[in-house]
């Protein structure tokens, strides 16, 4: 554990873990650890019941967080990209996240959505409604020729 605290980049929290785990090695209490090294009694606590329960290495790493469930759904996004590909709205030269979070919302395919949702689906699958390629055909006239 002296290694891990002295060598390599780990996060500061491993290297907390390892010091409280070590402080503990040299019969400190809760409260000495927690003011040694600035932290909360409960972390000191729920580092050594992670030990006790567990092993080292429980002890040390994070544990797997599970998060939000992703807002659109397989259906959902591709209906996402078939609006972005579209034509925008009357009054519009081109779709803009918040167009789009609004226009699912809508249509009821999400019942509510962020813009900066919309914006890594869209980035995620290389989409960008707001540029279109096409081709600038001048007039042909006398000021072109000239």
């Amino acid at each position: 554990m002296l290694k891990l605290i002295k060598t390599g980049k780990h996060s500061s929290r491993k290297v907390n873990r390892a010091q409280i785990l070590l402080l503990a090695d040299e019969n400190k209490n809760d409260l000495e650890i927690a003011q040694v090294l600035h932290t909360s009694r409960p972390t000191v606590q729920r580092t050594r019941q992670r030990f006790v329960e567990g092993n080292l290495d429980n002890a040390l790493n994070e544990r797997r967080r599970c998060g939000r469930s992703k807002k659109l759904k397989e259906k959902g996004e591709k209906k996402l990209l078939a609006l972005a590909r579209g034509v925008p709205p009357v009054g519009r030269k081109c779709w803009t996240t918040q167009l789009l979070a609004d226009k699912l919302v809508e249509m009821e395919v999400v019942d509510s959505i962020s813009d900066e949702s919309v914006r890594r689906e869209l980035n995620k699958n290389e989409v960008k409604p707001w540029l279109r390629k096409c081709w600038c055909i001048p007039t042909v006239g006398s000021k072109f020729v000239w």
